[in-house]
């Protein structure tokens, strides 16, 4: 059984991701068509040995086609994910158009698998934001133990999650500084290279941002409503992998040592916690890597049945590529999707 994808946004950073992974993965296609803009038209991808030329998603028909991996940003997916629905077409989407809709699942399939079936409602599945998903593949196995009250994270996100934009700016600005030419600001409110810029998407009228909101959000709607959740996001100069600063209060006690038996053996997770010179994972030995590694984890005496952990993932993988092969994984193993026609 093999079915036919499109993936959509092909020649971005997630887009190039998803096409690695499905071949990666060995997701059994039948076919894969790497679509974009149309002045991306023409442009070559590479999907394992095999090279895609990128074809205009506004004149492209769906009605042959079986899945739809979506990472063209928000208004295109507004757009576009309904239309591509209706037409017979399952849509993952990884902006975040339709996480709050409450006829639209959002999954991490380590997290919620079970709410994957409520996709027929509109043809379409969400994946969560970056920062999310690898806190929640973190969070599940602890909750389903203790009981999680409140977390507090703070997060020191990559350049790579605003885009290639990001990692160009990056780039040039540390060129810039080595040289002692003017550094130049323009996808960034403010230099990031050597700095830390407290501010990821727009401001909203509590003071917090909106990529704070959509980590409390997308908590509440994959693990339990629950769950109280503060953060503050960060953009540090890394170019890939996303790291957390977790602080979690539990309703029943759990110690360190059992918090990291628990991890070693939860799907989706990898411990590297020695309290030793190097015990521990940075973004810069997550890149590439599928797992969402956990370190540092610590009791924190301040608060009863408290923990503190660090928590490090690949977020063009984990946070979007791979999150949404995981969940076409997850649609086929379950027998929710049959090919619209066999393979010849």
């Amino acid at each position: 059984m093999s079915f036919k994808v499109a993936v959509v946004g092909a020649t971005g950073n997630v887009g190039r991701e998803m096409l690695n992974i499905l071949d990666e993965r060995g997701f059994p296609v039948s076919e894969v068509v790497a679509l974009a803009s149309r002045r991306s038209q023409g442009t070559e991808v590479s999907f394992g040995d095999r090279t895609l030329k990128v074809k205009a998603l506004d004149t492209y028909d769906f009605s042959d086609t079986d899945l739809c991996v979506m990472s063209a940003g928000g208004n295109v997916s507004k757009e576009w994910s309904p239309k591509i629905g209706k037409q017979g077409c399952v849509v993952i989407d990884n902006s975040s158009a339709f996480r709050y809709d409450p006829d639209v699942p959002l999954i991490v399939p380590e997290v919620n698998p079970d709410a994957v079936s409520l996709f027929s409602r509109k043809n379409i599945i969400a994946n969560p934001n970056c920062s999310t998903a690898q806190l929640v593949v973190a969070l599940k196995p602890l909750h389903d133990v203790a009981t999680i009250k409140r977390v507090v994270v703070a997060t020191y996100q990559s350049v790579s999650g605003a885009g290639k934009e990001g990692m160009d700016e990056l780039f040039t600005q540390t060129r810039a500084v080595f040289v002692a030419d003017q550094v130049e600001v323009k996808k960034f409110t403010k230099r990031i290279a050597f700095n830390v810029i407290p501010h990821i998407d727009v401001f909203l009228d509590d003071g917090s941002t909106k990529e704070e909101w959509k980590m409390v959000a997308e908590t509440k709607k994959m693990l339990d409503p629950k769950i109280k959740l503060t953060a503050t996001c960060v953009r540090v100069p890394v170019f890939i992998g996303h790291s957390e600063a977790v602080n979690i209060e539990f309703e029943k006690p759990i110690t360190a040592d059992e918090a990291r038996e628990i991890l070693r053996e939860a799907p989706g997770c990898q411990v590297l916690d020695k309290r030793e010179n190097g015990g521990y994972i940075t973004p810069l030995e997550s890149a590439g890597e599928d797992a969402t590694f956990i370190s540092r984890i610590r009791e924190d005496s301040t608060v009863d049945n408290g923990l503190s952990m660090w928590v490090v993932s690949d977020n063009l993988r984990k946070g979007a590529a791979l999150n949404a092969v995981q969940i076409a994984e997850l649609l086929v193993e379950r027998g929710l999707i049959q090919p619209k026609k066999k393979a010849a």
